[in-house]
């Protein structure tokens, strides 16, 4: 009895550090974005987007992931990405935003009409994530 309760708490932390922001986005909200079935948390700092892959994948190219990542990236910080640095799990995306361009209040992704999933709230360590079903403008 007392490994399955070591067993489960080890599960439960190791479960709770998936969706953890890096250290420069920490205390971010994050904007949950899918793009071609890979669901990602999206936070943005100045000229940096992070983009945490939440879904479980079978062995998965970083080459994919990162286009779709990138995407997630453009959608919720209303910027071009420059370029992806990173893994399958966790991709860090370098933004030009240009002089005029002007990102989205509140991280809601660019160009897009969107409508909270219901049911999708979540949440987490004082803050709260929604997933978005989004169609283009």
């Amino acid at each position: 009895m007392h490994r399955v309760t070591v067993a489960s708490l080890a599960l439960c932390l190791f479960t709770a550090a998936c969706n953890t922001a890096g250290p420069d986005f920490r205390g971010l909200p994050a904007t949950t974005v899918t793009v071609d079935g890979s669901t990602f948390d999206v936070r943005v700092r100045d000229e940096l987007a992070e983009a945490i892959r939440t879904t479980p994948e079978y062995a998965p190219r970083f080459g994919p992931i990162r286009a779709r990542a990138a995407r997630a990236m453009a959608m919720v910080s209303g910027c071009e990405v420059r370029e992806v640095r990173g893994d399958q799990a966790q991709a860090t995306g370098i933004l030009d935003c240009g002089k005029n361009r002007r990102r989205p209040a509140g991280g809601a992704p660019a160009g897009l009409a969107c409508a909270t999933v219901t049911g999708s709230a979540l949440g987490a360590l004082g803050g709260s994530t929604v997933a978005l079903d989004c169609a283009p403008l």
